[in-house]
């Protein structure tokens, strides 16, 4: 298999797991009793990939409070902290 078959291989397995983990976190908070939280993490406190793409994992957010980045939170607290539950610009624009 060549160099660039491989690169191509695994690029696939990569993205079809990050969307695997993707998939399966929602209902694994919705039974913890978190939800997401859009615009409350900290720069490098993000639970997991942005909404914009630009990181996959969690701790990769740079900017505090982005609106594209999200955190687990108590059920019902997300509003109170500041945050939404869609993604946004920052300016409270949806993204």
């Amino acid at each position: 298999m060549s160099k660039v078959g491989r690169s191509i291989k695994v690029a696939s397995l990569i993205a079809g797991g990050v969307a695997l983990a993707a998939a399966m976190s929602p209902s694994t908070a919705e039974a913890a009793g978190k939800e997401k939280c859009y615009g409350v993490a900290k720069a490098g406190e993000n639970d997991c990939a942005n909404a914009a793409g630009t990181h996959s994992c969690a701790k990769r957010s740079t900017i505090d409070y982005h609106g594209g980045d999200w955190k687990l939170v108590p059920k019902g607290t997300c509003l109170e902290l500041g945050g939404q539950a869609k993604p946004f610009d920052g300016f409270g624009k949806q993204a």
